[in-house]
């Protein structure tokens, strides 16, 4: 069996100093063997020190390359992957670290933090050219017998039941109908989102809240973070489950169960 799981942890440092980082490091037999952090808001030097050695686990990071303390993803894996790829591959459409992949003999696990299409029509046209490179790339990976499995903050709630107020948010970014039609064109594509594959009239059920509002109080959220399996792997999955007791960050985790070896 082979445990994923994901968490935006809005600040890699932040989140270490408020003792988050102990879902990790103090999970013992159920830590992941696999675990994506997105918005880590540092360079591999920033991390601190307990999170850059931890025993029995490969460290793998990308940053950004121009704005400091924004983006960035990392990754850490029991299982040392034939190669690491970073990026898209697609030039500057990355330059913000937001994409880091291990690729094994028969799977592509990636973890990506997609961007968010707030703050101007230029962000959003960015998120949209973002998710059209990441569906290409994916659609790359499977063209040479890859199953592929990708996780991370995708940034937009998919159908009414992923968010509290979906009627208050139709006219907003994350819930935008454009933004939700690329997650429809995955999902033709042959891509299943785990959660639903496992609780399709779930309701209720978030990863993210937002602070300002202590909107988690309320439980006022949206499903934001996913995990993403292609069509050859998902008889392989055995479980997966959104862990909203996890505190730390403005997101919590989603972890899911594998039914296979790397």
């Amino acid at each position: 069996m082979v445990r994923i799981a994901t968490w935006n942890v809005n600040g890699i440092r932040a989140w270490h100093t408020k003792a988050a980082s102990n879902w990790f490091l103090r999970a013992g037999t159920a830590a992941p063997d696999i675990f994506f952090l997105q918005e880590t808001k540092a360079e591999p030097h920033q991390y601190p020190k307990e999170l850059t050695e931890v025993p029995g686990y490969h460290l793998f990071t990308n940053h950004s390359k121009g704005r400091k303390g924004y983006s960035g993803v990392a990754v850490y894996t029991k299982h040392a992957p034939e190669r690491v790829e970073y990026g898209l591959s697609e030039g500057e459409i990355d330059q913000e670290g937001r994409v880091v992949s291990l690729i094994y003999k028969h799977i592509a696990v990636i973890g990506c933090y997609f961007p968010n299409g707030g703050g101007g029509p230029e962000r959003l046209k960015y998120k949209l050219e973002f998710y059209d490179r990441f569906f290409a790339y994916t659609e790359k990976l499977r063209s040479e017998g890859l199953g592929v499995i990708f996780v991370g903050d995708v940034n937009t709630a998919h159908t009414e039941i992923d968010l509290a107020r979906p009627k208050e948010n139709v006219d907003n970014t994350g819930f935008l109908p454009i933004e939700r039609a690329w997650i429809d064109h995955v999902v033709d594509a042959g891509y299943i989102d785990t959660f639903r594959a496992m609780f399709p009239e779930a309701v209720g059920a978030y990863t993210y809240w937002d602070m300002k509002t202590r909107a988690r109080d309320r439980n006022v959220g949206w499903r934001i973070d996913y995990i993403f399996c292609s069509e050859e792997v998902i008889e392989q999955l055995q479980s997966v489950r959104i862990d909203a007791d996890a505190i730390g960050s403005d997101h919590c985790p989603v972890i899911a169960d594998f039914d296979f070896e790397l």
